[in-house]
């Protein structure tokens, strides 16, 4: 009996040990996900058709400012205190509000948004000189050396300060007093610019042979430059569909597996198997919908190329052809617009989630009249179109980390009439629902009649799943052969 057991136990050690190379997605195209766990159907919130209701003050959330910071009671340095008190005053400012009088602060350039001209000077953002070391941005800076000074330089700026549409920023104006290489002390540090390998390129000769980034610093030296990290090909108006679309129960999936690298500034994004597609990086630019989609859900916040005013020129952008634009509130009030559909828990139908709007650039959309089938950017004009990405976000639990069960990342090409949902892979797309789903009028507030959100399972890739399951019996296997 003793002798039977064993070779039982043989022969399931060796079936599981074999199970492991069976993990090729190629052999799993039509599998299921089995049992898991059900979604905790939890959204982010607010942005809007054009219309901004409350928005960030930031673009850096809470839980990505550096955790080295100091109560103003530690602080001994005075101007540092005093940088404190004018940034908590700043960012307490209500949506579009001014604060009285000129202020002086010291700060690190991390990104030019607006390359220098003599009328218009320069628009950059930096980091300020506090214990909390929030951005500000200083728009349309002028001043002896406002031409020279780049991504790491520590300038010093004065003017009035006012919060223009959620961004906190030095007002037109602004002055710069002084600046001087080398980053101040505090916050995260930035590459060394002398290791710049773009600096002295033309854009002409970046682009003759382009391969997308591969690391995030790479990433970075591009940005400084307005080069792009991914693909280059402006996309259709509609998404590419994965072949295969993992449902459980009919129901699809969105992957809540999360793939960074181990300081978070990369991100990689599966296929419909589990197999690595493509990976975006924080610090880069980006326009395709896949890249851009992935951007958003990963870091919560738009890539290095976009730009929040909607009406900025790509004459004055460092990104030229590739500006892409708006980064808005959606209250997505059903009420005010009773043909959108209403997303998972939006704050403009009473719900607690914030969402925001951004452009995608698409080669034209043709489902709305009332916008030219043009491309997005020519080089020196930007035709807006009805393509719109609405994402949110919210530290529900407010533990200082958005988890994936609180992002949400839809997309609409037809002006908010329709949406569909980003499943965290790559061609993962959900069932579209919306105002023309469900046979309304375009746009209509009188003819409508958007169907509900089409739910998913939030859980991990099946194929996924299983080869984790696998590759553990594999091993324990491989473990009891040895002891054998």
């Amino acid at each position: 009996m003793k002798a039977w057991k064993k070779l039982c136990l043989l022969l399931a050690a060796f079936f599981a040990f074999t199970a492991a190379p069976a993990c090729n997605p190629d052999s799993f195209k039509d599998s299921e996900s089995v049992a898991s766990t059900e979604n905790e159907s939890t959204t982010p919130e607010n942005s809007e058709n054009g219309e901004s209701t409350a928005p960030e003050t930031s673009e850096t959330p809470d839980s990505e400012i550096p955790e080295n910071s100091e109560s103003s009671e530690d602080v001994e340095d005075p101007e540092m205190a005093l940088a404190e008190q004018i940034m908590d005053e700043a960012y307490a400012l209500a949506y579009n509000g001014e604060m009285d009088g000129i202020y002086t602060l010291w700060g690190t350039v991390t990104e030019i948004t607006t390359k220098y001209s003599s009328s218009k000077g320069v628009t950059l953002i930096m980091r300020v000189h506090e214990p909390q070391n929030r951005t500000m941005m200083c728009y349309q800076l002028k001043g002896d050396g406002a031409s020279l000074i780049s991504v790491g330089y520590k300038i010093k700026v004065t003017g009035s300060i006012k919060n223009y549409k959620g961004q906190v920023e030095f007002d037109k104006g602004c002055y710069l007093l002084s600046y001087e290489y080398g980053s101040i002390d505090g916050g995260e540090d930035l590459p060394d610019v002398g290791n710049d390998p773009y600096a002295n390129m033309t854009e002409d000769a970046f682009y003759q042979n382009y391969a997308p980034a591969t690391s995030n610093e790479d990433a970075y030296y591009r940005s400084l430059h307005g080069f792009m990290s991914g693909e280059l090909e402006t996309p259709d108006q509609e998404p590419t569909l994965s072949s295969h679309q993992p449902s459980r129960n009919g129901t699809l999936i969105r992957n809540s597996e999360m793939q960074f690298s181990e300081d978070g500034k990369a991100y990689t994004v599966v296929d419909a198997y589990g197999a690595p597609a493509f990976t975006v990086y924080r610090d880069g630019g980006y326009i395709t919908l896949e890249e851009v989609a992935a951007y958003v859900y990963a870091f919560g916040t738009v890539p290095k190329n976009y730009d929040s005013d909607k009406n900025a020129d790509p004459d004055y952008s460092i990104w030229g052809e590739y500006l892409r634009v708006n980064n808005t509130p959606f209250s997505g009030s059903t009420s005010k617009y009773p043909y959108e559909p209403e997303l998972p828990n939006i704050s403009g139908c009473g719900g607690s989630l914030n969402y925001y709007e951004i452009d995608i650039g698409t080669t034209g959309t043709d489902c709305d009249p009332s916008y030219p089938i043009k491309i997005y950017n020519n080089g020196s004009s930007i035709t807006r179109g009805a393509a719109r990405i609405v994402y949110g976000k919210n530290d529900l639990d407010r533990d200082g980390v958005y988890e994936v069960n609180e992002h949400h990342v839809f997309y609409t090409y037809n002006h908010y009439n329709d949406f569909q949902e980003y499943l965290n892979y790559e061609g993962g797309w959900g069932k579209m629902f919306g105002n023309i789903t469900g046979g309304g009028s375009l746009s209509s507030k009188y003819d409508y009649n958007p169907t509900d959100y089409v739910q998913i399972y939030l859980e991990e890739l099946p194929i996924a799943r299983y080869c984790a399951f696998a590759t553990v019996h594999a091993n324990d296997a491989w473990e009891y052969f040895q002891a054998v």
